[in-house]
């Protein structure tokens, strides 16, 4: 099946070079895969994996390795962010 797998800001370095400058990308994956089992092949450090999305919905944490993905969906992340 097919998603699409956005990484912003510092985490867009881990996406293939071709498609970094739109933090974006089709993604396949198989049918059933969890958010954890998307994230785990681009070797994101976990501490930079903060904020996740799918379809513009907060992932928990503890809800990662089970939140099943469907066709179409959008997996977004997030490193922390500092500001002020």
């Amino acid at each position: 099946m097919n998603i699409t797998f956005k990484l912003f800001a510092t985490l867009g370095d881990y996406l293939p070079s071709s498609v970094r400058p739109g933090n974006e990308m089709s993604l396949q994956v198989a049918s059933g895969a969890t958010v954890a089992q998307v994230i785990e092949p681009f070797a994101l450090p976990p501490k930079l994996v903060h904020l996740v999305l799918v379809n513009g919905h907060f992932v928990a944490p503890e809800q990662r390795t089970s939140h099943v993905l469907l066709e179409g969906d959008v997996l977004a992340i997030w490193p922390p962010i500092a500001g002020g």
